[in-house]
Parts: structure tokens; C-alpha cells; sequence
């Protein structure tokens, strides 16, 4: 919006008018709109959400000193989603499809965890949607930005190959070409990428979702990842850059990083009001959100691999629940003391504080590792 009044309509009377063209002032006008949006806001939310009594439950099975957080507002990743998608609509290009496939992609997100909270808040307890209703419809999600996806592949916009860290000459693709001119058989040919797709998306977004489990850690690791993305999704549209780190050059993709800033800058926003000791939380709303709206642009930019090294804290929390389920199924006994993983490390004796610092410095190192991968190839 206001780069359609600034560029196309005033530009031409107001030459200075013209740095609104470049992407790197428009993102971090996106991150400062976003960062201002949440800070000016959030004290209206927090009392909106007090008053309409929409309070978080805490589950008993957990550390007793999570027990006087109940009560503390939830829901306040309506305030994250918003102050993404207001300053990406004001900074980014709206004629560039990827805009509007993040958008939808952190709304249509951002709605099922709006469901699921809204669901705990009405049984006044800790269980919102069913676990197969809520991946039923992440799937579907995820599947319907595959799709979006595969129909830009026609423009030459974007590429179904595989960009492999370490690996410079393997790219394999997704999609099956021999069978495309196969006249029962093609759509066959799209369900590898599609399934694909799901599986980083729907993980992703229940990656971060495991992790938001004490005050600021889960909105620190997304800052510190979305930082990551922001500089990925960059040199992904500079030719320059990506020819001589050898990645897919894909230059539409450039508008995504408006929106990775404006993400940056709404998660330092509402960080100011979630740490510790949180007068706010994100809820289903806000962490499903943000894990959908990660992935999606690492599908979009080819580095859905990297995503397991830039989201590397978020890997290990999900993981940490996938080996503590397998081991007590199949031997009866737990590996950890309690999952997700920063539980373990509080029963194990760590402060909330110290265990949230000591995460965000290892998510800062994942970040900062995967970043040095692109030149190790």
C-alpha cells in the first residue's frame, strides 16, 4: 500500500522517493512498523484478554512453579499475526505472489490454533482440538500451499529441486517428470512434493509449538531463526549473491523479505511482553502461526534441509517428545525426566531463566551455523 503511494504515485514528483524501491529499507521499515505495532498494542491486548477472562491452563504433570502462571492471558499470537501482516501489507509488493502466500500461510495457521485455543478456553482446561483434528486441517493447510507453490513452478517463479547442504551438485527433484505425459498417472507425479512439503510445514509448525512452553522461549528462538531467514531469503533473490554461494537464484522471492522483517520485528515486540515472568502468552494462535509462516519460507527459498539447522532448538524439543513416547511404548521406560526438553532441564535444576538464556544461546549457534553452510558446499 504505502509502497504503491510512495514509488508508483509519488516518486515521480519526489525523486528522493525512489529508496523505497529497495528491499532492504522496506524491510526494516517492516520490522520497525512491526516492532511499534506490538508495543503500542500490547497493553490493550493483555487487558482485552483479562476482560474477556481468556486465561491459560496449566497442566498438572508439569513443574509446580508453572502452577501460579495460571491465569496469565493467552491468545497473544492474534497480536503476532497482526503485526506481521499489517506492515507486510504497507511495506511489501502486493502484485508478488509470495506475499500473499505467507500471509495466507500465517493466517490460515494462525486460525487453526485460534480454534484449538479457543476450544481450551471453553472446556477450561488444557486440551483444545483433538491431536488428529488438528493435523488433519495443518495438513490440509500445508497441502494448499504446496499446490500455490507447484502453480508458480509455471512461471519459472519457483523450483521443486532440492537444495542439499554440503552437496553442490545434488538437487534432486520432487516431482516425477516421466510421468506427467503419462495420462492416468500424472498427478502421481506431484504427491512426493506434496508430501514433502506437509511434513516440513505441519512439523515446523508443531515444532515451535512444543517449544512454547516458558516465558519468552519460544518467541527468542523465533526471532533469532526469522533473523536467519531474513538474511537466506536476501541473497536467495540477489543474483550476485546466490551465484557466488552457488544456491537456486529465485528473485520474486526478494518481497519475502519484507515479510521475514516485519516477523523479526513483531516477535521482539511481543518478546517485550512475554518474558519472563510473562504477562502474556501466544498460545496455539501464535506459535502454530509462526512455526507454518518459518517453513513456508524455507520451502519457498530451498532451504527446507537448512530449516533443521536454523530452527535446530525447535528440532530438538519435537524430538525429545518423539524419543520419550517411543522409549516408554516399546521398553516402558522415559529418557528424560519430563518432555518437551526444557522441562527435563528444570526438573533437572536449571531456573526458568537460565534455561530460557541457555536456549536462546543455542538456537543463536544453530542459527549462526547454518548461515556458514552456504559457502560450505
Amino acid at each position: 500500500m504505502l509502497l504503491y503511494l510512495f514509488y508508483h504515485v509519488l516518486q515521480p514528483y519526489f525523486h528522493a522517493l525512489n529508496v523505497f524501491r529497495y528491499i532492504t529499507v522496506r524491510t526494516a521499515l517492516a520490522s520497525l512498523t512491526a516492532l511499534s505495532i506490538t508495543l503500542v498494542l500490547g497493553p490493550w491486548v493483555i487487558r482485552r484478554l483479562r476482560d474477556l477472562q481468556i486465561g491459560q491452563f496449566i497442566r498438572e504433570e508439569g513443574p509446580k512453579s508453572h502452577q501460579a502462571k495460571a491465569g496469565t492471558p493467552t491468545m497473544g499470537g492474534v497480536l503476532i499475526v497482526g503485526s506481521t501482516v499489517v506492515p507486510t501489507l504497507l511495506w511489501g509488493d502486493l502484485e508478488n505472489d509470495y506475499v500473499w502466500l505467507a500471509i495466507f500461510t500465517m493466517l490460515i495457521f494462525g486460525m487453526i490454533g485460534f480454534i484449538d485455543d479457543y476450544s481450551k478456553v471453553m472446556k477450561k482446561r488444557n486440551l483444545g482440538l483433538s491431536g488428529k483434528g488438528k493435523f488433519a486441517l495443518q495438513i490440509i493447510a500445508s497441502c494448499g500451499v504446496a499446490v500455490a507453490l507447484l502453480m508458480l513452478t509455471s512461471t519459472g517463479a519457483y523450483s521443486t529441486q532440492l537444495s542439499v547442504p554440503f552437496f553442490k551438485n545434488f538437487h534432486p527433484d520432487l516431482v516425477i517428470h516421466s510421468l506427467l505425459s503419462t495420462h492416468y498417472l500424472w498427478w502421481f507425479s506431484y504427491i512426493p512434493f506434496l508430501i514433502f512439503v506437509a511434513l516440513v510445514i505441519v512439523g515446523s509448525s508443531n515444532a515451535v509449538n512444543l517449544t512454547d512452553g516458558l516465558d519468552g522461549l519460544a518467541i527468542g528462538c523465533v526471532v533469532v531463526a526469522a533473523g536467519a531467514l531474513t538474511v537466506l531469503t536476501y541473497v536467495t533473490s540477489f543474483a550476485r549473491f546466490s551465484e557466488y554461494l552457488d544456491i537456486p537464484h529465485l528473485p520474486q522471492v526478494g518481497e519475502l523479505t519484507v515479510f521475514c522483517g516485519a516477523l523479526v520485528g513483531s516477535s521482539l515486540g511481543f518478546l517485550w511482553y512475554n518474558a519472563h515472568p510473562a504477562e502474556l502468552f501466544m498460545g496455539d494462535v501464535g506459535s502454530l502461526a509462526l512455526g507454518g509462516s518459518i517453513a513456508m519460507i524455507a520451502v519457498a527459498i530451498k532451504q527446507e534441509i537448512l530449516l533443521f539447522f536454523v530452527g535446530g532448538v525447535f528440532v530438538l524439543e519435537a524430538l525429545s517428545v518423539i524419543l520419550q513416547v517411543l522409549s516408554f511404548r516399546l521398553t516402558g521406560k522415559r529418557i528424560f525426566r519430563m518432555s518437551p526438553l526444557h522441562h527435563h532441564f528444570e526438573l533437572a535444576g536449571w531456573s526458568e531463566s537460565k534455561t530460557i538464556v541457555r536456549f536462546w544461546i543455542a538456537a543463536l549457534v544453530f542459527a549462526l551455523f547454518s548461515l556458514t553452510t552456504l559457502k560450505l558446499r
